[in-house]
């Protein structure tokens, strides 16, 4: 049983994710330790996978009968649509949706930050931890090193100038067995080399993944919002060529934001069991390299967990300060006698000092608050930050799908407005007699040099002199269309066919133009205004 530890609480959400259920792809109850090795358990987090796989499908299928209701159901009155379109439902269904996609954008942003800065505060300690490691490694060694070598080659040749005198001798002795002595302490540490090279892969992978789950929601991101707002660009320009693309790439996202939901929804529980209880996986994770005193020394850090390389650390100091005394006592007594050892006695001397140096140094680096604190950091940064991110990313992926679900049921609505309300211009322009293409005009004749016959009535801008002074036997003959078809056509102010109708043939007066005010009053006026201004205009 594992002391308390002091300094991580698990999140709550991680609790809340960690409760999540565990099934596997056989509908099987798995446990919810965190296993990631196990298949069982890889087949649990894939199930929550499916389950947003299934939202989507469920999603596509709405659509589809949406859309295919849409086209079946007809209108019970195309003209009263025509004249009036209901298009309010369509402006405020348009309107939640590009505010949905703003808000989901923006929470967006937020969470990939937090999952960023979560991952890199996780990589930064694993690093850290690295260092540390690569440090006592290269401690340990150098001394070895420097007593395996150094020291013995200078022992060696003081031996052989001491060869006279055996208590110098005995001396020299004991020092290479107070040397042995620190040798078998520092081999007795353990062996980091397989530890840093497992936290340096891992950061390494992990700041690469990161690198990429980043830049791909970036994009996600940024796709999310120029295709909404392109649609609500569509939308006001009443482009359909527009909205079929948007249509295009709205289903795309949709698939995008499911998918990002079950990878999201998959990573925060799967890291959530972690996080629950990460001292237990890690201490499982390392058994075979360092021994379980060694870790929970390092994880929990707690003082009533003592040192495991106290006593080490103790033999070292100790031996070290008796070589240092036999040094200088040596130094004192023999370099009188013998003065071609105090060379080799002074090098001694520094040799032990450089040790006693690292010694510290290494004492510093085994502590156990170096190390935790990194372990903490990490800790705080994929289980606070990075869940945390990935909660947001779920959010954001539910409220994209919302609002493209909204955009897609928009879209084919507008598209049929716009194309009844074009049918219905359409009909219009085609009994307007303003309508330059319902215009026929007839090939001019060379004997008299005027127009042909327009399908228009006089201008306001004739003369009334004009007027008064034409008389019906001066009119020319028309050459191809009757006169009374444009006597037809005073018919619609209510009036009798007048000399003024007569089509402005051989009278030397330019066509009649019309105004676009003008033409949009006669488009607006009913039955009953146009007989009146028929009979205004013929008094």
């Amino acid at each position: 049983m594992l002391p308390e530890r002091v300094g991580y609480v698990p999140p709550c959400w991680a609790h809340w994710l960690h409760h999540v259920p565990h099934v596997s792809l056989r509908f099987q109850a798995v446990d919810d330790t965190f296993r990631p090795q196990d298949e069982d358990y890889q087949q649990s987090l894939l199930f929550l996978a499916c389950v947003a796989a299934a939202g989507l499908g469920l999603t596509l299928l709405a659509l589809a009968v949406y859309l295919s209701c849409l086209c079946c159901c007809r209108t019970e009155d195309e003209e009263d649509e025509t004249k009036k379109p209901n298009s309010c439902c369509v402006t405020w269904t348009a309107v939640t949706a590009g505010l949905l996609c703003c808000v989901a954008v923006g929470v967006g942003f937020y969470g990939n930050s937090e999952t960023n800065d979560g991952v890199y505060q996780l990589t930064y300690s694993l690093y850290n931890a690295n260092h540390t490691l690569a440090g006592v490694e290269n401690l340990v060694t150098g001394t070895v090193g420097s007593m395996q070598s150094g020291l013995k080659a200078h022992l060696s040749r003081l031996d052989e100038i001491f060869a006279t005198r055996q208590d110098f001798v005995q001396t020299l002795q004991f020092t290479q067995k107070m040397s042995d002595n620190v040798v078998k302490q520092l081999l007795g540490l353990p062996d980091w080399q397989q530890t840093k090279v497992n936290l340096a892969t891992l950061a390494e992978r992990a700041a690469f993944i990161e690198y990429y789950r980043w830049l791909t929601y970036m994009l996600i991101l940024i796709l999310d919002l120029v295709v909404c707002l392109a649609a609500c660009l569509g939308l006001a320009k009443q482009s359909r060529c527009l909205l079929t693309t948007m249509m295009v790439f709205g289903v795309l996202i949709l698939i995008l934001s499911w998918a990002s939901l079950g990878a999201d929804l998959a990573t925060a529980v799967g890291v959530s069991d972690f996080c629950v209880s990460p001292d237990k996986f890690i201490m499982n994770q390392t058994k075979d390299v360092i021994s379980y005193n060694i870790v929970q020394y390092y994880l929990l850090c707690s003082q009533t967990l003592s040192n495991p390389f106290q006593q080490s650390l103790t033999v070292f100091q100790r031996s070290l300060t008796t070589m240092q005394v036999q040094v200088q006592g040596l130094l004192q007594f023999a370099v009188p006698l013998f003065p071609t050892a105090k060379r080799d006695l002074m090098s001694i001397q520094h040799l032990l000092n450089s040790s006693e140096t690292s010694l510290h140094q290494l004492t510093a680096l085994l502590d156990c608050r170096g190390l935790n604190k990194d372990y903490l950091d990490a800790l705080m940064g994929v289980c606070y930050d990075g869940v945390e991110g990935m909660l947001y990313l779920c959010v954001f992926s539910l409220l994209a799908a919302a609002a493209f679900c909204t955009m897609l049921c928009a879209i084919p609505r507008a598209w049929r407005q716009i194309t009844t309300r074009q049918r219905g211009y359409d009909d219009v322009e085609e009994e307007d007699p303003f309508n330059l293409r319902t215009q026929r005009v007839t090939p001019q004749q060379p004997h008299q040099g005027d127009h042909g016959n327009l399908h228009t009535f006089c201008s306001y801008n004739s003369s009334m002199g004009s007027q008064i002074s034409l008389h019906p036997a001066a009119a020319p003959p028309t050459s191809n269309t009757p006169v009374t078809e444009y006597m037809n056509q005073s018919a619609v102010f209510g009036g009798t066919p007048r000399y003024e109708n007569v089509p402005l043939i051989g009278r030397g007066s330019p066509p009649p133009s019309y105004s676009p005010s003008m033409r949009a009053t006669y488009l607006s006026m009913t039955e009953d205004q146009m007989r009146h201004f028929g009979e205004d205009f013929r008094a």
